[in-house]
C-alpha cells in the first residue's frame, strides 16, 4: 500500500502526524515540560516504526537486488521525522530541567549523525556491511533506549507495556532480517 504514495505524499503525510502528535498534548498537557515529554514520546514511537519499515524495504531490495532509490526515499523521510523527534526531545529535556550525561548520550548522538548522514551517502555505499552497520546500530541504540525505559532508568517515564512490545519486535526484526541476509550470503558479496 505505501508504494501507491509518491515520495512527497509520504513526507507530508509524516510531518502531518507529527504536528498532529504535538498538537494532540498542546490541547492535553497543561505544562509546557508534559507538552514536549509526550510529545517526544509518541514521535519516538512514531519513529520506531518508519525504522522499522524502511529496514525491511532495504532487506527486500537487497534480497532482489533492486536500486536503493525506494529505500534512499524512506531513510530521508526518518531522517526528517527523527529529526523532528529530537527536536522535541531537546525541548523535553530543557523545560523538564533533565540532566545530560555525556557518556549515556554519546551513542545517541552518533546515531542522530548517521541518521542524517545516511540518506545522502545510501548510493555511494557499495558494501552490504556499511548498510547492515547503519541499520542495526540505528535500531540497537533504540533498543538500548526500551532497556533503559524498562529498567525505569528514564526520569518521568514510567516503563509501559510498549516498551516492552517494542524491545521484543526489535529483536525480532533484527534476528529474522539477520537470518535473511545469513541465508542469501553467497548470492551478495556482504564484505
Amino acid at each position: 500500500m505505501i508504494n501507491k504514495f509518491s515520495f512527497k505524499q509520504l513526507l507530508y503525510f509524516g510531518i502531518i502526524i507529527e504536528i498532529i502528535i504535538f498538537f494532540i498534548f498542546y490541547y492535553a498537557k497543561e505544562d509546557i515540560g508534559d507538552l514536549f515529554r509526550y510529545s517526544a514520546r509518541y514521535s519516538g514511537r512514531l519513529s520506531l516504526l518508519v525504522y522499522l519499515y524502511c529496514f525491511y524495504s532495504y532487506v527486500r531490495t537487497f534480497l532482489i537486488d533492486q536500486d536503493l532509490k525506494k529505500v534512499k526515499d524512506l531513510v530521508f523521510i526518518f531522517g526528517v521525522l527523527h529529526l523532528i523527534h529530537f527536536g522535541f526531545l531537546a525541548l523535553s529535556v530543557y523545560f523538564n530541567d533533565l540532566p545530560i550525561i555525556p557518556l549515556k548520550v554519546m551513542g545517541g548522538a552518533i546515531a542522530y549523525l548517521m541518521i542524517i548522514v545516511y540518506p545522502f551517502l545510501i548510493n555511494k555505499i557499495k558494501k552490504t556491511k556499511y548498510h547492515l552497520i547503519y541499520f542495526y546500530y540505528v535500531g540497537i541504540v533504540m533498543l538500548m533506549t526500551y532497556v533503559a525505559r524498562l529498567k525505569g532508568d528514564f526520569e518521568g517515564a514510567d516503563p509501559e507495556l510498549f516498551h516492552k512490545v517494542a524491545f521484543f519486535v526489535l529483536i525480532i526484526a533484527f534476528l529474522r532480517f539477520g537470518f535473511s541476509f545469513y541465508k542469501h550470503r553467497e548470492k551478495f558479496k556482504l564484505l
